[in-house]
């Protein structure tokens, strides 16, 4: 069964819908984010959903979080943990069991993070028609899929629901968040970046491309990790086994989709039902992903 609404009736005020999560209020300074099964592919949520889904998206990023700071020391995150707020109805827990995580409250940056270590998606497309991405100029003659030599920083807006993601240069990233924050959201989604691809790598997963959120704590000015992190929707997963230059790759995300949507020409339309056959091959992308980067089998993890 797929979830792809929750109902946490007057226990805990709902702040927020967005394409995948609710947002709930547990206190002033704690919030309930709470992964649904829904889907989305270019910008729009699929009529029905993906079982597990939201599962995956949970402990998934429940295992980035637990793993980056032990290797960025520096790193600040807003996980607080899996556990349900005992104030959640009791018929509620089960569906919230492993798809709810408590966060930190903070001040969340408008802007996402895009970090690219290989050429592919929009990036290709930009680069084939101007050799830039993002205003950024590359070096002439790359091929699809082509590693950098170093990954590049490509920022976006935050689009509202519903609305279209914006690449923005370097600069105006600055201007949107400050110079001084700019800095640091990028400095830290690079070395995020780093350390993950090197750590997918050993497990035969390349890490194409990712997003990441930050939020600001403003008692201490920490820039802070938040949202989900490194999962097969704010990222492109592919296997190093089957990985060739100069092709577009088979990827262990939302691809699987967004290619039948378009030979179907079903592309950005609204109110689209999934066959069986796209959910079951969707899903069965999205768990082979987190059975390889974590090491467990998702019936294993709950």
């Amino acid at each position: 069964m797929a979830y792809t609404s929750t109902d946490l009736g007057p226990s805990l005020p709902l702040l927020a819908s967005g394409k995948v999560r609710e947002l709930y209020e547990v206190d002033s300074k704690t919030l309930l984010f709470v992964a649904s099964d829904r889907i989305s592919a270019y910008d729009v949520i699929m009529k029905n959903g993906v079982p597990n889904k939201g599962k995956v998206l949970t402990l998934m990023t429940a295992f980035w979080f637990d793993y980056l700071p032990k290797q960025i020391p520096d790193l600040k995150t807003h996980f607080l943990g899996l556990k349900v707020p005992g104030t959640v109805p009791i018929q509620a827990k089960t569906q919230l069991h492993n798809r709810s995580m408590l966060v930190r409250r903070l001040k969340i940056f408008p802007i996402e993070a895009i970090v690219r270590g290989y050429i592919t998606g929009s990036a290709w497309s930009s680069y084939k028609k101007t050799g830039e991405v993002n205003g950024l100029k590359l070096p002439e003659g790359l091929q699809e899929s082509q590693e950098f030599p170093q990954p590049i920083y490509t920022p976006s807006t935050k689009a509202e629901l519903g609305q279209h993601d914006e690449n923005i240069s370097v600069e105006r990233a600055a201007e949107i968040v400050g110079a001084k924050y700019a800095k640091r959201i990028e400095e830290l989604a690079l070395r995020i970046y780093s350390v993950a691809k090197e750590y997918a790598k050993q497990q035969g997963i390349i890490i194409a491309d990712t997003k990441f959120e930050f939020g600001l704590d403003e008692e201490t000015d920490d820039v802070v990790l938040v949202d989900e992190v490194l999962t097969p929707d704010s990222s492109r997963f592919w296997s190093a086994k089957t990985y060739e230059l100069g092709r577009s790759q088979e990827s262990f995300d939302k691809q699987y989709l967004r290619d039948w949507l378009t030979s179907n020409g079903l592309k950005g339309k609204e109110d689209v039902e999934m066959t069986e056959e796209v959910i079951q091959n969707t899903a069965s992308k999205y768990t082979e992903a987190f059975q390889i980067l974590t090491g467990q089998t998702l019936d294993g993890a709950v």
